[in-house]
């Protein structure tokens, strides 16, 4: 059954061509994830890991909040029986963000808070309205956001990455950017015309080559310098030999577009 055919009861997920776009449509919730939207989001996520015409994973929110976090009001809930059960939690879903090792482009045009930084930490691409405010407020009703700082600390700067969570004060998306939390901030007016141009751009580069990057991207993050030169050469020699490396070649000496398959 293709993923546009299914019917989510927290997401709105519809895939275009080569992207696979998410929205969170919990509103009336601040869409704050619940269980049924975790199963949703791993779904959608193992979706687009398996399936190679997608390119790029798009998420954007409806409603005036972003995401809250995770939903700490539910212990239970019905799960979508349309939607087959896949294991896991909120910490599952970012693993499967970046095990997907494809573009993760966010739109965010509500306020960010709490657990909803781990969407954020862990994207590729973080596009904002102007007007947007990021917090991780745990620390003001005795919790410590422990999840959130695996992902935070590989994007912001350390010392203000510890205050805002030290102090959970809100930043804006001027701060955010400043501080590396997000790529760039836009008008309300400008914000989705960009977003999807970069989307629509990263969806027009070589796929096998975009998945192979990220892939070395993450594995090389935490080996010594030599080790992770020794292993990222093995990658570009690899990587001359591809097909689509010798159709980028061979289209630049041509002077024409490249043709991805």
């Amino acid at each position: 059954m293709q993923i546009n055919d299914l019917e989510f009861k927290t997401t709105l997920v519809t895939q275009t061509n080569h992207i696979l776009e998410i929205v969170l449509n919990r509103p009336d919730k601040k869409n704050a994830i619940n269980p049924t939207m975790t199963n949703e989001l791993l779904y959608a996520l193992s979706y687009a890991e398996k399936t190679h015409e997608i390119r790029v994973v798009k998420f954007s929110a409806n409603g005036d909040v972003f995401c809250s976090g995770g939903d700490l009001s539910v212990m239970k809930e019905e799960k979508n029986d349309l939607i087959p059960d896949m294991k896991g939690g909120i910490a599952d879903i970012v693993k499967s963000i970046r095990k997907l090792c494809k573009p993760i482009v966010i739109e965010v045009r509500g306020n960010v808070y709490a657990g909803a930084l781990l969407l954020i930490a862990n994207a590729t691409h973080v596009f904002a309205s102007e007007h947007v405010k990021f917090s991780a407020p745990e620390i003001k009703r005795g919790i410590w956001p422990f999840m959130v700082m695996a992902g935070l600390f590989r994007v912001m700067n350390r010392r203000a990455g510890l205050d805002f969570i030290m102090r959970g004060n809100q930043i804006n998306a001027v701060e955010a950017k400043e501080q590396g939390l997000i790529t760039e901030f836009y008008s309300e007016e400008d914000i989705s015309k960009k977003v999807n141009e970069v989307v629509d751009e990263l969806a027009a580069l070589p796929p096998k080559a975009m998945k192979k990057g990220l892939n070395a991207f993450y594995k090389q993050e935490f080996k010594d310098f030599d080790k992770a030169m020794d292993f990222l050469e093995k990658q570009i020699a690899e990587t001359l030999q591809s097909e689509e490396a010798q159709e980028g070649i061979t289209a630049f000496l041509e002077k024409r577009p490249p043709n991805w398959k």
